[in-house]
């Protein structure tokens, strides 16, 4: 049986799943760029508030681009990684990914980043944990 991470694990990585359903969609049956952008937003605030452990907001969004349509009926995967972290701000990237529950088909179709910001209880920017130095080439032994 697996372990449950600790309390003190601090993800770098949120992942969410949604279905595209009607009411998600233009006239065309595709997805609306602004349901993509709030799928995104979200995943981008759950992994920095996770990162950071305190409240997060949405300082801006950079740099969306809308690759490929996103279909009524096919599953969407929102990946969200923490890519840098200032003082308080912490660069999020973000991919969407459009699986065809039928045939399995994946495709990358929107690609954006986001900036959030840690705040204290008082609603100030806070410090967030700078992400772990890179591991180098092992020593000789």
């Amino acid at each position: 049986m697996s372990e449950i991470p600790t309390a003190e694990a601090r993800p770098t990585e949120a992942r969410l799943l949604h279905m595209v359903f009607p009411d998600h969609t233009n006239h065309l049956g595709t997805l609306f760029g602004g349901q993509a952008l709030a799928w995104m937003d979200m995943a981008a605030f759950i992994v920095a508030s996770r990162w950071a452990r305190s409240t997060v907001v949405t300082a801006r969004s950079e740099q969306v681009d809308f690759n490929q349509p996103i279909h009524k009926g096919d599953l969407v995967e929102v990946v969200a990684r923490i890519a840098k972290v200032g003082r308080s701000s912490m660069n999020v990237e973000v991919d969407v990914i459009t699986e065809n529950l039928l045939t399995g088909e994946r495709k990358l179709c929107t690609r954006g980043r986001f900036v959030m910001i840690a705040l204290d209880p008082l609603g100030q920017p806070t410090p967030a944990p700078p992400l772990p130095a890179p591991a180098g080439p092992a020593a000789p032994a």
